[in-house]
C-alpha cells in the first residue's frame, strides 16, 4: 500500500507505521475488533479475507503492537470501506485519519473512485471522521446493525477519476 499523507496537525506525540495486514497481525486484530464491536469479525474472517486480490487490509503498528485496523474490499472502481478500528487505549491520537490516508492511497492506486460504508447513526466520532474526509451520506439502512438494533448511515464520497 502507498505511504499516508501526514494529518492531525501536529497534535501527536508519535507516529505509529501504516503498513499492510499480515498473518501475524490477526490476533492482536481479533482481539482489537472484539473490543470495539458487538459483532466483531473474528480471527478466521480475517485470515479468509486477507489473501484475497479484492482486498487491502492495513495496520496501524508500533514495532509488533497493532494499535489500530482497516480494510478495504474493491471491484471495479468502487470500494467499500470495512471497518476503521482503533484499540480504546490508541483512540485520540490521529491513529483513524492516518489509516483512513492510507486506504484512501491504497484506493486510489487501485482504480477506485467511489468509496462506500455503513456506519451506526449514534457513532459520532466515525461519522465526523468520515465526513472529514469528504463522504457524505446517502440514506439509511434501517435495523442493519443488531445487538443493539439500529440503523446505519450509507455513505459515500465519488471522485471524478483521476483526482484523488
Amino acid at each position: 500500500c502507498g505511504f499516508p499523507r501526514l494529518s492531525g496537525k501536529g497534535r501527536q506525540s508519535f507516529m505509529p507505521g501504516i503498513r499492510r495486514m499480515v498473518q501475524t497481525d490477526l490476533e492482536q486484530v481479533a482481539v482489537i475488533a472484539a473490543g470495539l464491536f458487538t459483532q466483531p469479525w473474528d480471527r478466521q474472517g480475517f485470515a479468509d479475507a486477507l489473501p484475497l486480490e479484492s482486498t487491502c487490509f492495513l495496520v496501524a503498528a508500533e514495532g509488533d503492537k497493532v494499535l489500530g485496523y482497516c480494510g478495504l474490499y474493491m471491484a471495479a472502481d468502487e470500494g467499500e470501506v470495512i471497518n476503521v478500528a482503533v484499540a480504546k487505549a490508541s483512540q485520540g491520537k490521529g491513529i483513524a485519519s492516518r489509516l483512513m490516508d492510507a486506504l484512501l492511497d491504497e484506493g486510489h492506486a487501485r482504480g477506485v473512485h467511489r468509496f462506500f460504508l455503513e456506519v451506526r447513526v449514534s457513532n459520532d466520532a466515525a461519522i465526523r471522521l468520515y465526513e472529514k474526509y469528504g463522504f457524505k451520506k446517502q440514506g439509511i439502512r434501517k435495523h442493519f446493525y443488531i445487538l443493539p438494533d439500529e440503523d446505519a448511515y450509507l455513505m459515500n464520497r465519488i471522485e471524478e477519476e483521476g483526482i484523488c
